[in-house]
């Protein structure tokens, strides 16, 4: 009977577009089934998405359709962004499903009636965004410590999960289980920053918006994203449902691989839940590191830097893609992403060291034994190297692999590759080939040559999934191509016929795009200093807002001069829910023409700066009296 091995990677929020950076985890995770596939684990790979939350319900209303229509136009472009991968998941989860919706409600019931979970009010700061509660000292000047963005203080009826009730548990089952998370700097952060310093009762429903999966017995709240999202690891697998086979053979989860700024929720929230419903943990949750532009900036439309993932693959090849993602960032660590450093991995790794491995192997047993691969009878120090070289590499892939350290592995993969064309210049067979009293000698080296692209061929296979057929294609290879297969060197058969095609890969020259003269849309003509001083701009502090009735667009505000209160329209309800703005201190123009929007009066301007879906009112410092020029 096989050993099974669960694996999961985070389910996706589908609020717009995944970039490369997203694509990073589920590839690394990919790459982790199939190396334990090949290892003869029976494997189960999910992955899916999370798909309710106020945030959604937002941009559903701004876009003008329902929540679910919203994400379904989503999902599809997700799901075709891992067929473009050659993602191998073998189900994808999705959080508006039946299958988990009233396993949601039966799980929150189940923790209702034993006492778990129970009503109160919740008032707090709380950040949209990351659909994430607070407390002041979490905040980062004042801000959300996840994505520093602005919070707001929300206030409502809530039903509330013990999660300090748990806390000397999961503090013992972290000790007693030193790997559960992991890297180690991920576990010190958790400990020292979380949990030690004491845990609080976790809100586990919303009443403010209802797109989400109503609690049964109590249908004016939703529950709230987390025993949602997380929950979605044993739904996918038919826990509480009239099917439960897969959640008897699968769980508990041999790993949960995570984004670093999820592992608080995985590490945490899900264990306890887990404890509360008295089922088995996780073996492990691994929190890899971001994939960043230019040494820090985040990848994303609104840094103008988003490319879709979809350009990489088709400019440069899906295996390249997939190489550069998995070879170039010490898994568990950041990583710097440029189009540049794919460009050079591309080159170095792939195009000169594999593929002028391939083809100038290829070439030579067309050239000195007409495409038939000889028989080796000769061995000398360089293939005593070379073999010990692959022994070795071998047994370090795995290695690296079972530890997680896949860039690693990878980097054991090359040390063949590269021994092997270094076998080529220190066995000379262009010279071999002209002495008749060595043939044997050169059968050996094509032979060698031959046998080393076989067993590289295998241990790419979880890796770079379109290169090793072509591969065996040149080789002429059919058999032996399975993970042990790597382990013995001497299984490719004499008079293989080999066959030359096109290069593996492609070198590519990078041209660094010129800088693009700045356009400015609508661009207004120059004015005057004289014409500047007419303009009066003051700092007002807004005391109430709300939604204008039949607009999704405008907002009417109430705002404090110092001396005087005004009413304001502002466009801003796109980006920002009302209460967001009460109280902040934002720029006007207060010379403004008093003007009717959607019949109501507004003396001034609100200034705004942004593009997108992301726009902000400029908002000043709060010692600034109200009323004040701003110069």
């Amino acid at each position: 009977m096989k050993e099974k091995y669960y694996i999961t990677t985070p389910i996706y929020y589908p609020s717009g577009n995944l970039h490369i950076g997203h694509c990073y985890c589920t590839v690394a995770a990919d790459a982790i089934a199939r190396y334990k596939r090949l290892k003869g684990y029976d494997v189960m790979f999910l992955t899916g998405t999370d798909e309710h939350g106020q945030k959604i319900q937002d941009k559903a209303e701004a876009a003008g359709v329902t929540p679910q229509k919203y994400v379904d136009d989503i999902v599809v472009g997700i799901k075709q962004l891992w067929k473009d991968l050659d993602i191998s998941n073998d189900d994808f989860i999705r959080t508006t499903e039946e299958r988990h919706t009233k396993v949601v409600q039966k799980i929150f019931r189940k923790l209702y009636e034993q006492g778990d979970i129970y009503k109160g009010e919740y008032e707090g700061k709380y950040c949209t965004p990351c659909e994430s509660f607070w407390t002041d000292t979490q905040l980062v000047d004042g801000k959300c410590p996840d994505c520093g963005r602005e919070v707001k203080v929300v206030k409502e009826e809530s039903y509330f999960f013990k999660l300090s009730k748990y806390q000397d548990r999961l503090i013992k089952f972290l000790e007693e289980h030193p790997d559960f998370i992991q890297p180690e700097s991920r576990k010190n952060e958790m400990i020292n920053n979380f949990i030690k310093p004491g845990l609080e009762d976790l809100c586990v429903s919303r009443t403010t918006f209802d797109w989400g999966i109503p609690v049964d017995f109590d249908p004016k709240h939703v529950v709230y994203v987390w025993l949602d999202a997380l929950t979605n690891y044993i739904t996918a697998l038919g826990y509480l449902s009239d099917d439960d086979s897969k959640y008897q053979k699968y769980w508990p989860a041999d790993l949960h691989l995570v984004g670093k700024e999820i592992v608080r929720f995985h590490t945490i929230i899900w264990p306890i839940m887990l404890m509360a419903l008295d089922l088995p943990l996780p073996k492990q949750v691994f929190g890899h590191g971001w994939l960043v532009i230019n040494g820090g900036q985040k990848i994303g439309k609104s840094f103008g830097n988003y490319v879709p993932p979809q350009e990489y693959i088709e400019k440069y090849s899906l295996d390249a893609v997939r190489y550069f993602l998995l070879r170039e960032v010490a898994f568990g660590s950041d990583g710097n992403f440029t189009e540049e450093l794919l460009v050079n991995r591309l080159n170095a790794d792939l195009a000169n060291n594999l593929g002028n491995l391939l083809s100038r192997t290829v070439a030579m047993i067309e050239k000195y034994f007409g495409g038939v691969v000889p028989e080796a009878s000769y061995e000398g120090e360089y293939e005593k190297s070379l073999k010990e070289t692959i022994k070795n590499s071998v047994a370090d892939v795995e290695r690296y692999m079972d530890k997680l350290e896949i860039s690693k592995a990878l980097e054991s993969i090359w040390n063949i590759v590269s021994r092997a064309n270094k076998y080529i210049d220190e066995t000379t067979p262009w010279i071999l080939a002209k002495d008749e009293s060595r043939v044997e000698e050169l059968k050996s080296v094509m032979y060698y040559l031959a046998e080393t692209l076989r067993i590289v061929s295998v241990l790419i296979r979880p890796f770079l999934t379109r290169t090793p057929e072509k591969m065996w294609e040149q080789l002429g290879i059919a058999t032996h191509t399975e993970w042990e297969d790597a382990k013995v060197f001497g299984l490719l058969e004499p008079e293989t016929k080999v066959k030359k095609g096109a290069n593996l890969f492609e070198r590519v020259e990078f041209v660094p795009e010129e800088p693009k003269e700045e356009v400015v849309e609508n661009q207004k003509e120059e004015i005057t200093i004289d014409y500047l001083e007419k303009i009066s701009l003051k700092v007002a502090k807004v005391l109430e807002a709300e939604k204008v009735d039949g607009s999704d667009k405008l907002l009417k505000l109430k705002v404090s001069l110092g001396t005087e209160e005004r009413q304001i329209v502002a466009g801003l309800q796109k980006y920002y829910q009302p209460e967001e703005l009460v109280g902040k201190k934002v720029v006007v123009v207060a010379n403004l023409k008093k003007a009717k929007l959607k019949g109501i009066e507004s003396q001034g301007m609100v200034l705004a700066a942004g593009e997108g879906d992301v726009v902000r009112a400029l908002v000043v410092d709060d010692t600034v009296p109200e009323g004040a020029n701003v110069n």
